[in-house]
């Protein structure tokens, strides 16, 4: 039985997921014709850090000493800065269907990484929960109709590769921030380190994106943009360590496969795709993989365990 705490994580990270998960095809309609990759990549850096640090001038303020600080910088260049840059980019150079496939890669890495940074102990119940888990995602994306035709490249997909594994290592090595500051705080010196490190170099592309030099506005084209701006950074990266609070990295990471389904949901609603009993299946062995992950043992149970042992 989940405890309140652990269930608003899941419920917290589920919801950042569904937001990504939605992102996917409307980055895709907005790169490279209406926003070519670095413009939106900054737009997004540049707007959640006005607003994080907006937000935090209405909260209690969280000192931050200067070795949490550089631990700040990496998270920020590996959750945001090189994992946004790396991801949109490679999304503009290959099909969604590929990006989906190699994201359901994302929890093997941070269950790997979390055995060797946080001691996270990597048992059977979790390894088959990932690969249950993996197993769904992929079956669902290769049932897909769904951008069966458009191209893909080695070189985005790698850079789909790169940017799901530098992810992963923010995910871990965030945990002990998430357990001592506010996603607020967390957030805010995360987007500040990578608009800064990014700005110099994508500045100008952002001042020339058609968008901002129209005399009548595309509505359609705006709420996109602005989708991708709130709905698919700010929120779900305020969401993250909350989530990460609450429940295991590992945990956090199995979400990366409502993504997917999210997409084929969205499909089948738009007219572009149809449910079918894999696609079922798929959803299903997605959900078990999560729910076995989450019922695997943490470090404080195996040690709890060798407590009463000896």
């Amino acid at each position: 039985m989940l405890s309140k705490e652990k269930l608003k994580g899941h419920v917290l990270i589920f919801s950042a997921n569904v937001l990504f998960g939605i992102n996917m095809p409307v980055s895709k309609y907005l790169l490279p014709g209406h926003v070519v990759p670095e413009a939106l990549t900054i737009m997004r850096m540049l707007f959640a850090c006005v607003m994080f640090w907006l937000v935090s001038l209405f909260m209690k303020q969280e000192k931050v000493p200067l070795k949490d600080i550089g631990l700040l910088f990496l998270c920020g260049m590996c959750g945001i800065a090189f994992n946004q840059s790396l991801f949109i980019s490679g999304l503009s150079q290959t099909s969604p269907v590929d990006a989906s496939i190699i994201a359901t890669a994302g929890p093997i890495f941070v269950m790997l990484l979390a055995a060797l940074i946080l001691k996270e102990p990597i048992t059977k119940l979790k390894t088959l929960g990932v690969m249950i888990g993996a197993t769904g995602g992929i079956l669902l994306i290769l049932s897909s109709t769904q951008a069966s035709n458009q191209a893909s490249s080695l070189q985005g997909d790698l850079k789909i590769v790169f940017s799901g594994f530098i992810y992963s290592i923010y995910v871990v090595i965030s945990k002990p921030l998430s357990q001592r500051y506010s996603s607020v705080t967390i957030m805010k010196w995360m987007f500040l380190f990578s608009t800064l490190v990014l700005l110099p170099f994508m500045y100008r592309q952002m001042l020339d994106t058609d968008a901002f030099h129209r005399s009548e506005i595309d509505w359609k084209e705006a709420s996109a943009i602005f989708y991708v701006l709130m709905g698919a950074t700010f929120i779900p990266y305020l969401m993250i360590p909350m989530a990460l609070k609450r429940i295991r990295p590992t945990t956090l990471s199995m979400y990366n496969y409502v993504q997917p389904i999210v997409a084929s949901l969205i499909a089948v609603m738009v007219g572009q795709d149809s449910f079918t009993l894999s696609k079922i299946l798929s959803s299903a062995l997605v959900f078990v993989g999560v729910y076995m992950v989450t019922q695997s043992k943490s470090r404080e149970d195996v040690e709890k365990e060798l407590k009463i042992d000896s």
